[in-house]
């Protein structure tokens, strides 16, 4: 009798902790949070990902207090790249501001868009000021208690060159960095951070941002490409713009620095968000990287599975923000 009235508790319990492991994180700019938001992009520096990531980010870009889009090439890209995307949004902001009066306006974005570094920077990780570097200097000192998030999606060459002209500005920021390639690009910048800056704010994410578009379970809908076919290929000017890309498939590897904003709890990169969870690295108060073990690994790709176990959540969100906007005209 006790061993059956034993089984009675447990069962609850056992039922309870599944739906809690399957609940959505806590927390976030879709719980109401507002964060202020640098995005520094490669976009047109080859990779289309960025180009959707930014379709995405500005989709979303009434939940943030959106204070600069910088041009950040480790080679190709340039600011007419990112003034190119603000064109194509301008033509569904009508219909965007028809569901929230939060939405930046195109001239508004414009404003604050910025050339950062054309090059990588050289042997000691840092050169002269650019627009972009000074921008995020002058973003980070205002009188604002809030940090502010950098969205690294291409070189950090522009972070690196605002921390050694004013480190000053150090314990405003929170740095996402979509590591991977774009570190490998602009490695001397990298290394100038990781030697001088050891106790900056970062997340280095080199695999868990693949979790966005590899694995992870989902209706046949949400497929890479059943997705952008069926959700995407219509909807509005933005919707048209991101259907070619990539071969009409979902890669976005940018998108998690912005989903670890939206749902999670952002001061806290070690518990679960639409961006992934990370670790300390060893020795540093405040860098974090890609969580070990099979648990978290998809494929080779360590981490990856703290994004793609949200995939059918996040992907269903965005559906329903391409849902915004009214259908081109066929």
């Amino acid at each position: 009798m006790r061993c059956a009235l034993r089984l009675i508790c447990v069962i609850p319990m056992l039922a309870l902790l599944a739906l809690q492991a399957l609940a959505q994180p806590r927390g976030g700019a879709l719980d109401g949070e507002r964060y202020r938001v640098i995005v520094s992009s490669d976009i047109g520096g080859g990779d289309e990902d960025d180009d959707q990531s930014m379709v995405h980010f500005l989709l979303y870009s009434d939940l943030f207090d959106v204070e600069g889009l910088v041009s950040s090439p480790p080679k190709q890209g340039r600011l007419s790249d990112i003034l190119e995307v603000i064109d194509v949004y301008e033509k569904d902001y009508p219909a965007l501001k028809t569901h929230s009066k939060l939405y930046p306006s195109p001239d508004a974005l414009r404003a604050i868009s910025r050339q950062g570094a054309e090059e990588a920077n050289p042997a000691p990780g840092y050169s002269s000021s650019t627009e972009g570097s000074s921008w995020i200097v002058q973003c980070a000192r205002k009188n604002d208690p809030r940090p502010l998030y950098v969205l690294v999606w291409g070189g950090i060459s522009d972070v690196a060159q605002a921390l050694h002209d004013a480190p000053d500005i150090k314990p405003k920021l929170r740095v996402y960095y979509i590591a991977s390639w774009n570190r490998r690009n602009d490695q001397a910048s990298f290394d100038y951070i990781d030697r001088e800056h050891p106790d900056l704010w970062i997340i280095q994410c080199e695999t868990t941002f693949r979790g966005w578009y590899v694995g992870g379970a989902a209706p046949e809908d949400f497929g890479n490409r059943e997705f952008v076919k069926r959700y995407v290929k219509e909807m509005g000017a933005l919707g048209e713009y991101f259907y070619p890309l990539k071969n009409r498939q979902i890669k976005m590897g940018d998108t998690p620095s912005v989903a670890y904003l939206l749902r999670g709890e952002p001061e806290d990169p070690e518990s679960p968000s639409w961006g992934g969870r990370f670790q300390h690295k060893e020795g540093r108060p405040d860098w974090y990287v890609d969580l070990d073990g099979p648990e978290f690994q998809e494929g080779e790709f360590p981490g990856a599975k703290t994004v793609n176990r949200w995939r059918e959540d996040y992907l269903r969100d965005f559906q329903r923000r391409f849902e915004r906007v009214h259908p081109a005209e066929k």
